[in-house]
């Protein structure tokens, strides 16, 4: 069953965005009478379609009592990386729960410019969060963030700060996940392809991120990500 997202509720029905009735109409070809699920307010909704012009028009039926969201609120906070790899990330992580995303734009990124250069590409990754969300059945879009700088990325605040890197001497994420079992809020930083400098590194951790090992091995960038929000599914959706 396809489900959609909207802002706004209206007594018993809701009126989905132009993006949605398109999707509706065209790509699904459904007709009046046909059933969906709507999301409002992270609370899921059984939706018969009452109205397709100009926009579609569907009524409560009945509310779900389903919540499929994990116990802690994941950013993952990816340096940025080629288009093909940012859609794949931003994509299987939706998937894996997380909650919001940051990209990062680091000195070994091969993607720079200025803020203003992605302001197109965040409003392109929303969408792609958007679609990951309707698919993999979430109750909340994801947000995506502007870019920002490493010095930036230092003061923002979370229970759990994770500096994912190949350091040896690092502590292993599954470790750090079992003694902060009751954080509500955890950040995941993952670096480019060739790495963080170590002044990126020293000042992240002199800004209170744990440097921490993912696994033994060493992980492409668009596999780390989702390599921590599987432990992190383990551990707190035991």
């Amino acid at each position: 069953m396809q489900r959609y997202f909207v802002n706004k509720k209206d007594n018993n029905q809701f009126e989905l965005s132009q993006e949605d009735t398109h999707h509706i109409k065209t790509v699904m070809r459904m007709k009046l009478e046909d059933i969906v699920e709507v999301v409002f307010n992270e609370k899921v909704y059984l939706t018969k379609i009452k109205k397709l012009q100009p926009l579609v028009v569907a009524s409560i039926i009945e509310e779900y009592l389903a919540y499929n969201e994990l116990g802690v609120k994941v950013t993952i906070c990816q340096s940025l990386v080629k288009e093909n790899k940012m859609d794949l990330i931003l994509q299987k992580s939706v998937e894996l729960g997380a909650n919001s995303f940051i990209p990062l734009q680091t000195k070994n990124s091969i993607i720079k410019g200025t803020k203003g250069d992605f302001e197109k590409k965040v409003s392109r990754w929303q969408e792609i969060v958007k679609n990951a969300s309707r698919q993999s059945k979430r109750n909340i879009v994801p947000k995506v963030f502007d870019v920002l700088s490493v010095k930036e990325l230092g003061e923002v605040e979370y229970d759990l700060k994770i500096l994912c890197t190949v350091n040896e001497m690092t502590r292993n994420l599954k470790n750090i996940l079992q003694n902060n079992a009751k954080c509500d809020t955890m950040i995941i930083v993952v670096g480019p392809e060739g790495g963080f400098t170590r002044d990126e590194e020293e000042y992240l951790i002199q800004k209170g991120f744990l440097s921490t090992s993912l696994s033994k091995f060493v992980l492409r960038t668009e596999t780390a990500a989702l390599c921590a929000l599987s432990m992190i599914n383990y551990e707190y959706e035991r």
